[in-house]
């Protein structure tokens, strides 16, 4: 009897050593996160592109448990995004980002001339003509919170870019860290290992959409408490 409790004790011994290497084993094979750095010329200026994270890399920076990956496109937007060589659609996105569509969560502003107006709606804040962001509902810094948590890095995508650096300019100014959000650019200048694509092309020659691939997260703003 005593044999048998002591192979099982070290049997359990066993068992949490492995479990132990292999969790640092994973914590040892994350690539290190440079600190954000927008990157030049009009990609850093106007969206804020990181230099180091950014279409070209952010297949290195995948799957990490430390992260968090948000595309903050529409799944189609009122935008004419068409006229500046893009989709109104999202048309694809890379594996493991999730959508949280950014005219839902702000009002958009600055959009180039071309483009027109996108979504005009309720949106959880409203950034005033001096940049302070103010709450629409009780639940919407609970919302912001939960899709971005803070205690994770975040790595920001869309279109072209710009709703991404919104975001980001958005949650610093909400008091999220800005060395733990990354803004990794355009979807439409990926051509990296983790292409989901949701456009295609019929047999008749018709374009259908297959945003059943997409994990999209909805605000339902009637289920929501409009602060007084």
């Amino acid at each position: 009897m005593k044999k048998k409790i002591l192979l099982v004790f070290a049997a359990l011994v066993i068992c949490v050593s492995l479990c132990a290497c292999d969790s640092a084993t994973k914590e040892e094979s994350l690539k290190e996160l440079p600190n954000p750095e927008v990157t030049e010329g009009i990609r850093g200026e106007q969206f804020g592109i990181d230099k180091n994270i950014n279409e070209k890399t952010i297949d290195e920076y995948l799957n990490r448990e430390d992260s968090v990956y948000r595309d903050m496109r529409m799944l189609k937007d009122p935008g004419n995004y068409e006229a500046i060589g893009g989709d109104s659609y999202l048309s694809g996105f890379v594996k493991g980002f999730e959508v949280v569509p950014l005219p839902y969560v702000v009002n958009v502003t600055g959009l180039p001339p071309e483009v027109g107006d996108t979504y005009i709606g309720k949106t959880l804040f409203t950034q005033t003509a001096e940049g302070e962001y103010v709450a629409n509902y009780e639940e919407s810094l609970e919302i912001l919170e939960y899709y971005f948590p803070k205690d994770k890095n975040i790595f920001l995508m869309c279109g072209g870019g710009g709703y991404a650096g919104m975001t980001k300019t958005m949650l610093i100014a909400l008091g999220w860290d800005e060395n733990k959000i990354y803004n990794v650019g355009a979807y439409w200048s990926y051509e990296g290992d983790n292409n989901v694509q949701v456009k295609k092309t019929n047999e008749d020659g018709t374009v259908s959409y297959d945003f059943w691939k997409v994990t999209y997260h909805d605000i339902n703003f009637d289920d929501l408490h409009e602060v007084k």
